[in-house]
């Protein structure tokens, strides 16, 4: 892959791409064992991504370098035309807007689900002073907006501990929208869940791709076909195939590595 850019000069900027997310021969090792190896991979503006792969092919290395958690040894990660980052801590980059969703939900339990979107709504909030002031008039709207898109109008006066399993990644995947991010990276959102929560799971990523882009790590393979969006899979740290669900699942090198097993 070839770098969208202009030549640099001392002190310029790094090269700019239209790509939101760019990632070009990114590697990482650990102890002599590529989890990452010349690993290429480009996230338009709007665009959902499905990523597939058997474990250990680098889906959770790939999302901990783009989170700033693991640093590439070598290659570029760019995001928003041309920020580096490989040189910026973990909280600069979620500031950046890059949003992460592990497999487990964490939700403030204890509290309501309404006061879990409160306490993640963007900006410099102290959790005790966001629940003592109440709500502002546009905090109001905006988490009503959320609730909306993630289906819990019903339940903002319940407890997070009380909810589905289901429910809770709902809960998260909201907690994240409330911090407006430009990119969410979802992990595994519907391990666990009942055929009917899952489908409801894929009409919510669905939504939220209107505004949003997204990069979903899945295992469940009707459930990637639901999205209906370009799947990468990936295997001992690289790309292995790209393309529609139907392009990738034919691939006989996915069958090998992947599907097959």
């Amino acid at each position: 892959m070839t770098a969208m850019s202009t030549p640099m000069s001392a002190g310029a900027t790094p090269s700019l791409t239209p790509s939101l997310l760019y990632l070009d021969a990114v590697t990482v090792s650990f102890d002599g064992f590529r989890a990452l190896n010349n690993l290429s991979l480009q996230i338009e503006p709007g665009e959902m991504r499905a990523i597939i792969g058997p474990n250990g092919a680098g889906k959770t290395t790939m999302m901990d370098v783009i989170t700033g958690k693991t640093k590439p040894d070598a290659g570029e990660v760019l995001f928003d035309r041309g920020i580096d980052l490989a040189r910026l801590e973990e909280s600069e980059i979620a500031n950046l807007g890059i949003g992460r969703k592990f497999q487990k939900p964490t939700v403030f339990e204890h509290h309501t689900v309404e006061d879990n979107i409160l306490l993640s709504l963007k900006g410099d909030r102290r959790v005790r002073a966001g629940l003592a002031w109440g709500l502002g008039a546009n905090e109001g709207a905006r988490i009503a907006e959320i609730l909306a898109t993630i289906g819990l109008e019903q339940q903002r006066e319940r407890l997070a501990g009380t909810l589905s399993h289901g429910q809770k990644q709902w809960l998260e995947i909201g907690m994240l929208l409330a911090q407006d991010p430009k990119l969410l990276l979802v992990d595994e959102p519907v391990a666990g869940m009942t055929d009917a929560e899952t489908e409801t799971t894929a009409e919510l990523l669905k939504r939220i791709s209107a505004d949003h882009s997204v990069v979903v790590v899945e295992h469940d393979m009707a459930f990637v076909r639901a999205l209906g969006v370009k799947v990468t899979c990936l295997h001992e740290g690289s790309v292995l195939a790209e393309g529609s669900i139907d392009k990738v699942s034919a691939d006989p090198r996915v069958i090998e590595v992947y599907l097959g097993r």
